[in-house]
């Protein structure tokens, strides 16, 4: 007699199969066979049905023999929704536990070594608890388990778990303000390891802090360790629509100070998740990547999280389409709108070009460097395909704009060797396209920035009263930035926002230009001493000279590996090289990245990584 199998779990919502032993394996549905030849040793092929519930089973044998497995979703079976039919892919999007970041500035970007580490031990049971934690399970187990078929619904319950802001015991506190206190700043982590073991070995206490970042990339490992394909992105120039107009509206004073009277913001970047799946649930054309979001900005349904929405109805404009798809396409079509408010209480509209949704960027396919992917996103700027989606999406404000010429231009040039230390010049270039004379104002100003908008304090200021152009005419204005002036109001971004205003003295016609830099960190220089193998003690001498001219203090390097060590050295001159030796002994062969952090108290977190191939 065929020997009948038993899938216990819950009993209802068909988080239960029945089955017997068949010839030979059915992979559309649960069914088993022998795949041994005659013997003393019975050996069983299991299959799971391709749209079996994700999670812990218990397989019971002729009501004896019980033995737990785990299944996941398997982007390597074309029956399962997150197939993905490209071995150099899946390489990267489910197997590297290694990946970049990127962070900095549209015109800069700066790349962030992170270590995802899906497969160490303890982060599967995480993950499971994540699913285990969310209130819907809470409510009704089965009904849950059940929802686990379904990689949209894991998607959705992953986006809202990864942040703790509906108290729902979720991984992540996020924080964005200078200090962190009771937890540590979202600069200091290399990985999302310590963030899982810590949240799961805390009873499932917020890990303090989180940034957008660290949103996303655990969200990444966390789907990479289920089975699903996923990948970190950046938008750069994102825009944060709290009103649902696609308008970001800004109201400058005659000083170019920004009047704060909304909500709404343009983030110098932010980072969530896409992740690869089909979609049954919508129209056809719209499978492949979708984006979610784990970093609490607005609600969706009563809960803080975003998507799964297709890139692709982002780029069609199709704002209809599940899930949360006008929030994404403001992150990256919103119009932004400055309004100069005189002193008069007068005001006139700035013409300005700063664009929202830049450089969209994410890690290459099996290489360290920046692919982008803003082309999934949007169609080239100008376009007629881009005029049709702004009128699909009702995008009233950039279907009303003229590319006009107007009379006065400005723009903002750097000099080279932007680096944190240094005293360095910035030039606004301001030009009169007109047949006549003209007398402006000027002012010119720089502040302290955070990477998600906010303005801190000033770092050097112009403002001149006289200044004249004749037809055709161009001048260039140089700022000084003193490191003596920017060196406390820096935040921890290492980010200055420049921003130049011309106002037309006898029109009051105002044009304006905004730019952020980046101040470069010193580099962290690694050596590997001697030949890299699996489980045996491994050297690297870290290298990190002090740029600025004056001593850094409370020195620290540390190290990600499989396990964290950290070297306290004494306080480093200026010029001077503080140079350590470190040992660790790497658990897996292959190319891994070796992810090093120095922190300081005047140069903050610095990061730096080197790739090294490990031999069996």
């Amino acid at each position: 007699d065929a020997e009948e199998i038993i899938l216990l779990t819950i009993e209802q919502y068909g988080t239960r199969a029945v089955f017997g032993l068949s010839n030979e394996i059915n992979d559309t549905c649960w069914s088993a066979a022998v795949s041994s030849p005659p013997g003393d040793t019975v050996c069983l092929s299991v299959c799971a049905a391709p749209d079996a519930p994700i999670g812990r089973y218990v397989l019971t044998l002729d009501e004896r023999i019980q033995f737990d497995f785990i299944l996941l979703f398997n982007p390597w079976c074309p029956r399962d929704v997150v197939y993905m039919d490209s071995e150099e892919k899946l390489a990267e999007y489910v197997l590297a536990q290694d990946g970049i970041i990127f962070r900095g500035d549209a015109e800069y970007p700066v790349p962030l070594a992170w270590y995802f580490g899906q497969f160490e031990e303890g982060i599967l049971d995480a993950c499971f608890r994540i699913l285990d934690m969310n209130p819907k399970h809470r409510r009704n187990p089965g009904k849950d388990c059940s929802g686990r078929r379904n990689v949209i619904y894991v998607t959705r319950v992953l986006s809202a778990m990864i942040n703790s802001n509906d108290r729902d015991y979720g991984v992540l506190e996020g924080c964005w303000k200078d200090t962190f206190d009771g937890g540590v700043s979202p600069m200091s982590w290399r990985g999302s390891v310590q963030i899982l073991r810590t949240w799961n070995s805390t009873s499932c206490l917020p890990v303090r802090y989180g940034q957008c970042w660290v949103f996303a990339a655990v969200g990444c490992t966390v789907s990479r360790a289920l089975g699903i394909p996923c990948r970190v992105v950046t938008n750069y120039y994102s825009a944060h629509d709290t009103n649902s107009n696609l308008v970001i509206e800004r109201y400058l004073n005659e000083k170019g100070e920004i009047e704060s009277s909304t909500r709404d913001m343009i983030w110098n970047y932010h980072c969530w998740v896409e992740s690869w799946m089909t979609r049954p649930d919508l129209p056809p054309g719209f499978d492949g990547w979708q984006a979610s979001d784990p970093t609490p900005q607005e609600k969706s349904e009563g809960v803080f999280c975003c998507g799964p929405v297709p890139v692709r109805a982002i780029k069609e404009g199709e704002l209809t389409l599940k899930y949360d798809a006008p929030f994404v396409f403001a992150e990256v079509n919103a119009d932004l709108v400055y309004t100069l408010k005189y002193n008069d209480g007068s005001t006139r509209k700035i013409v300005n070009d700063q664009k929202v949704g830049q450089k969209i960027s994410t890690k290459s396919v099996g290489r360290d460097a920046r692919e982008d992917i803003t082309h999934l996103y949007k169609y080239p700027e100008g376009s007629a395909e881009e005029r049709q989606v702004f009128e699909k999406a009702n995008h009233q404000n950039k279907l009303l704009q003229q590319k006009g010429n107007p009379g006065l231009h400005i723009t903002i040039k750097l000099s080279m060797g932007i680096r944190k230390g240094c005293d360095f010049d910035v030039f606004a270039i301001v030009s009169n396209n007109t047949e006549e004379n003209k007398k402006c104002r000027l002012v010119f100003a720089s502040r302290a920035v955070s990477y998600n908008g906010i303005v801190g304090r000033e770092c050097g200021f112009k403002d001149l009263l006289n200044v004249e152009l004749a037809p055709g005419g161009e001048r260039k204005v140089p700022l000084r930035l003193n490191y003596s002036k920017y060196c406390n109001n820096l935040m921890e971004d290492n980010l200055i926002r420049l921003g130049a205003l011309l106002i037309d003295s006898s029109t009051k016609e105002a044009v304006m230009a905004m730019r952020d830099i980046v101040l470069d960190d010193p580099e962290i220089k690694i050596r590997i001493l001697g030949e890299p193998k699996e489980k045996r003690k491994l050297a690297a001498e870290l290298t990190l000279q002090n740029p600025l001219p004056e001593p850094l203090q409370g020195c620290c390097f540390t190290i990600e590996g499989a396990n964290l060590t950290v070297i306290c050295i004494s306080p480093i001159e200026p010029g001077q090289e503080a140079k350590v030796k470190i040992y660790f002994t790497p658990t897996q062969s292959g190319l891994r990245k070796l992810v090093v952090d120095f922190d300081s108290d005047k140069l903050g977190h610095v990061r730096g990584y080197k790739n090294v191939i490990i031999g069996k």
